[in-house]
């Protein structure tokens, strides 16, 4: 096994416990190495530190697998590691029963870049780092082995990520039988999920818990939801006695999608939901311009920063969407405003929100910080994985 050689003095973020060396931090690699290769990482005294997966081609140069640099990582490791963390999300009283749930979630369970949701029977695989992506065979035979019950496991490898860890998109089933259509049950509301072209997984199963809120929130109110996808939002906004809802999308097979997601339930009220494909900026514009008020506005765009390169036009977008999403909450209304992107934290989206309230002359108040459920836990050690923050803000 080869060792990895850090120069001096790089060896704190490792002693805190964060997984993510840069090729900045690093002085050599001692012995040959592949890319995904497990390594011995090393102060540059020779002291070891860790056994982490490399990835030649991307700037975080490797992550680490554990901090017990004695241990080996092999199939028993990916065995125990899965297990662990299926076992952790089934014992939590919050996610008992549901339908939809991440069992793996990256470096929060230890796996750096290997995702996995389950919908029912059915789990679909995610590997976005060279390492995982070596260990791939030990991966799904750990995912078998903990889950029996599973009708299908589906890979969709095919993110933007892999191609900065220098490895090529890769999707399809991995074993059994993918059914026609794959429908969950989310705090009794139905919904399709695309396992083979949809978003990331599938699904976004990281705002269920925000879905229900919208829900608990939406009786009586006429309510807006932006960057709608498959109407997850929307839907849980008419169960829960929106007298109307409005959303809208610029991907005419999204909104496709979830009118099939409401026609699943005869019971929800279709005749009270109007979809829109539209650019979300352009139609926020004109409404505002049109004099239209929302009693809760949702505000959940797609990640406007995939990399810190893109950071500073993401500031920009959120100040775009939030400052004419909030003019079209009524007085005393309610906005749920989310940013998925890595690279703005929690306070700074705080800021920029608050901006916005101050810029429109409004009164605001935080009622809520929101975040993913307890299926999508944050490493302590790792702030950046804290990737989806959101406020429930009243406005006056």
């Amino acid at each position: 096994m080869a060792t990895l050689i850090l120069k001096p003095g790089r060896e704190r973020s490792l002693m805190r416990r964060h997984p993510w060396i840069f090729d900045t931090s690093v002085e050599r690699i001692d012995g040959p190495v592949r890319n995904g290769d497990t390594v011995l990482v090393a102060r540059h005294d020779g002291t070891p530190l860790a056994r982490a997966g490399v990835s030649l081609a991307s700037r975080i140069r490797a992550r680490v697998w554990h901090f017990t640099p004695d241990s080996p990582v092999d199939h028993a490791f990916f065995r125990r590691r899965i297990a662990q963390a299926i076992a952790r999300r089934l014992a939590h009283p919050l996610l008992r029963g549901q339908q939809g749930l991440r069992l793996v979630h990256g470096e929060a369970d230890g796996l750096p870049g290997v995702i996995l949701d389950r919908f029912g029977a059915v789990a679909v695989l995610q590997m976005t780092f060279a390492g995982a992506e070596r260990w791939r065979e030990a991966i799904v035979d750990a995912i078998r082995r903990a889950l029996p019950e599973l009708e299908a496991l589906y890979e969709r490898s095919d993110s933007g990520a892999r191609r900065l860890e220098g490895l090529e998109p890769r999707s399809g089933l991995l074993f059994g039988t993918l059914p026609e259509t794959v429908v969950i049950e989310e705090y009794g509301v139905r919904l399709l999920v695309d396992v083979v072209q949809g978003h990331k997984t599938g699904f976004y199963l990281d705002q269920r818990e925000n879905r229900r809120l919208a829900g608990q929130l939406a009786e009586g109110a006429r309510v807006l939801n932006a960057f709608c996808y498959s109407g997850g939002f929307s839907l849980h906004a008419l169960a829960g006695g929106a007298r109307e809802v409005c959303s809208i999308d610029s991907s005419g097979p999204a909104l496709e999608l979830a009118r099939r997601n409401l026609a699943l339930d005869a019971e929800l009220p279709a005749d009270r939901a109007r979809w829109f494909e539209a650019d979300v900026f352009t139609l926020l514009r004109e409404w505002e311009r049109d004099g239209e008020r929302f009693d809760l506005v949702i505000l959940d765009p797609p990640k406007f920063a995939p990399s810190a390169a893109h950071v500073p036009q993401a500031r920009r977008a959120y100040r775009d969407v939030n400052l004419h999403g909030m003019r079209l909450v009524a007085p005393g209304g309610l906005m749920m405003t989310f940013s998925c992107s890595g690279g703005i934290g929690t306070e700074e989206f705080r800021e920029i929100v608050a901006e916005c309230a101050a810029k429109n002359g409004r009164d605001a108040q935080v009622l809520a910080r929101l975040q993913a459920g307890p299926d999508h836990p944050v490493g302590l050690a790792v702030p950046e994985s804290e990737y989806l923050k959101g406020l429930l803000v009243r406005l006056e």
